[in-house]
């Protein structure tokens, strides 16, 4: 097992701990607080009183502007530092300033609330954790080494050689021990509250959204453009032709050339109306999932047995990808499953469409196949959805599918 903390480490076995990195990778934690706390330390002090000593005038103000922000500065270097005894990063909680110069940056950052915990945090580590580090450090190396020269000066004193040998052996498991310690209080500090991490969330929820909704919203209008402007043409078109049909003479060179041609026509005109179904089929917006899926099933060439029982109309974006769902899922076990037959199920449950799609095929359908189930599981995603597949080498297949329909 990998261990990805410090104090993990810990829990292994004492010779074990020995042997790894960790002792090392804690020495180099704790050296490099002692060293940039010392540093942030005199910077700050520095620029504090520098800052109240010219705050009569506008250079002080903005002296002080640097210190109350210097936290964001402290806890990225912090964040990267901690990566030697944390392996898992600590998010950062700020969001992305608006594109709006160095005012709207200022702006941003001192509304957020972690800019303040993270000034809180330097204050801690300013005043406490830095110096901690350095007594840690200084007790776990010097002393021992102090302890084991005492002989030096007092030849009758050689019994304290083996007591700091005693004390240096335990030197890695102390540092350790703090490092994991001081480790998990960065981590508390630092690490986003539920409030940031939801907000985020939200906004990356609405966006997502957003944009699903928008692409619907084209794709009806391409089908919808489809279908009152170039196929209505083509039907015209194929009405001429047939008119003129009837002013040829029978069995002339024209009245043949004139069959052809409406034989294209209507080639054409059936598959554009193909096409349109596909961008978005208008029985889907017209009559609902269950008729548009029972559309998909009569033109299948596998027999497909449809039971869906809706008690009502769902919301545009869930129909529309559930319905897509299982058009990629028939489209699936035609080329790829051999299968005999499909089924097709959806039910509502309170406020959560609940949909699969079997077959008796030969199974072994996965994402890394390439058979498109990535983007049903990404299309899913951005609905709010969940996506799951059994499908096992031999058989069957199963996709279930969970959309909210709020």
């Amino acid at each position: 097992m990998r261990h990805r903390t410090a104090w993990q480490a810990l829990g292994q076995n004492p010779l074990k701990v020995l042997g790894s990195s960790w002792p090392w990778r804690s020495f180099a934690y704790l050296l490099s607080g002692v060293v940039f706390g010392a540093v942030t330390s005199t910077v700050l002090v520095v620029a504090l009183v520098a800052g109240l000593v010219s705050l009569v005038v506008l250079v002080g103000a903005v002296i002080l502007l640097g210190v109350a922000l210097s936290g964001v500065v402290v806890t990225r270097f912090e964040r990267w530092r901690l990566r030697l005894v944390d392996l898992d990063p600590v998010p950062d909680p700020h969001r992305s300033a608006e594109r709006a110069g160095l005012v709207g940056w200022l702006r941003t950052r001192l509304r957020e609330p972690a800019t303040w915990r993270e000034l809180g945090f330097t204050a801690v580590s300013v005043t406490a954790l830095w110096w901690m580090d350095l007594l840690v450090l200084g007790f776990a190396l010097v002393v021992p080494v102090l302890v084991m020269m005492s002989p030096l000066d007092d030849p009758g004193a050689w019994p304290l050689v083996f007591v700091g040998l005693c004390l240096l052996s335990a030197a890695p498991y102390t540092i350790t021990a703090w490092a994991g310690a001081r480790a998990a209080v960065t981590r508390l500090m630092l690490a986003p509250r539920d409030s940031e991490l939801g907000r985020r969330l939200t906004d990356v929820r609405a966006s997502r959204a957003r944009l699903v909704d928008a692409f619907d919203a084209e794709r009806r209008r391409i089908e919808r453009d489809l279908h009152d402007g170039a196929q209505q043409r083509l039907v015209s078109l194929n009405v001429m032709l047939g008119l003129a049909r009837l002013d040829a003479e029978p069995d002339s060179a024209l009245a043949g050339q004139l069959d052809k041609a409406q034989e294209q026509v209507a080639l054409a005109v059936d598959e554009l109306r193909e096409l349109s179904r596909g961008v978005h089929p208008k029985a889907l917006t017209d009559h609902g999932l269950a008729a548009a899926v029972e559309n998909l099933a009569a033109r299948s060439v596998l027999p497909v047995t449809v039971d869906i029982s809706l008690p009502r109309r769902m919301p545009v974006s869930a129909e529309t990808t559930a319905y897509f769902v299982i058009a990629e899922a028939l489209a699936n076990a035609i080329k790829h499953s051999e299968a005999m037959r499909v089924e097709v199920h959806a039910r509502l449950h309170t406020d959560v469409l609940t949909l699969s799609v079997g077959d008796n095929g030969i199974g072994g359908a996965t994402p890394e196949g390439g058979t498109g189930l990535t983007g049903l599981a990404d299309r899913v995603a951005a609905a709010d959805g969940r996506f799951r597949i059994s499908s096992p080498q031999g058989g069957p297949t199963l996709l279930h599918v969970e959309l909210p329909c709020r």
